[in-house]
């Protein structure tokens, strides 16, 4: 198998753990500040990802490193909401000490991208119009963006051992990322 298929494979339980947190706080939005809030957790977790990532993710690694969306991307849609980032809930990555466990790590990040139109036709329906640029993604470019992304991914992992790891990484990914959303109150 696959490194990209045996790490979808075995997180399917923290996906969708982390997703059930993330849809019900979602759902409870109702003004572009409860979203702000919620878009607060993104950035302040994927900013902390990102940092730990930083030193093995470069572009000999992921040539479109830098054109991928990231917490920069968030932080503008914070903005137009008419908030800020000053007070971030806290976040904490996790370990990471070579190229495939910070691949492993953009693996959850990336893939949350993946399912950012079903979250802007979700806000849309509530009446939440702004700040939707980051979860809009890569627009007709998304399924080709994950796809070169995977292919990069799937190189790193030679062994079982490895796809352990990256298995390890990934779920910890999930985990954290919860972590930061079952400290938030914006769920009503």
């Amino acid at each position: 198998m696959i490194l990209s298929e045996n790490i979808k494979e075995n997180t399917k339980a923290a996906h969708q753990k982390l997703e059930a947190v993330v849809v019900r706080q979602l759902k409870a939005v109702r003004s572009n500040a409860d979203y702000a809030e919620v878009l607060k957790n993104f950035y302040a977790y994927f900013n902390a990802v990102e940092r730990a990532i930083a030193p093995f993710i470069t572009s000999n690694v992921l040539p479109d490193y830098h054109e991928r969306r990231n917490s920069s991307h968030i932080k503008e849609d914070i903005l137009e909401l008419g908030s800020d980032i000053n007070e971030l809930p806290a976040a904490s990555a996790p370990s990471v000490s070579n190229t495939l466990e910070a691949l492993s790590a953009l693996y959850v990040l990336e893939g949350s991208i993946m399912g950012g139109p079903y979250i802007v036709q979700m806000l849309n329906k509530y009446g939440i119009n702004l700040g939707t640029s980051f979860f809009s993604g890569y627009g007709q470019e998304t399924g080709t963006m994950w796809a070169s992304f995977t292919a990069v991914l799937n190189k790193y992992a030679e062994s079982p051992t490895d796809h352990e790891r990256a298995i390890e990484i990934a779920n910890e990914t999930f985990s954290k990322f919860g972590d930061v959303f079952a400290a938030s109150t914006v769920e009503k």
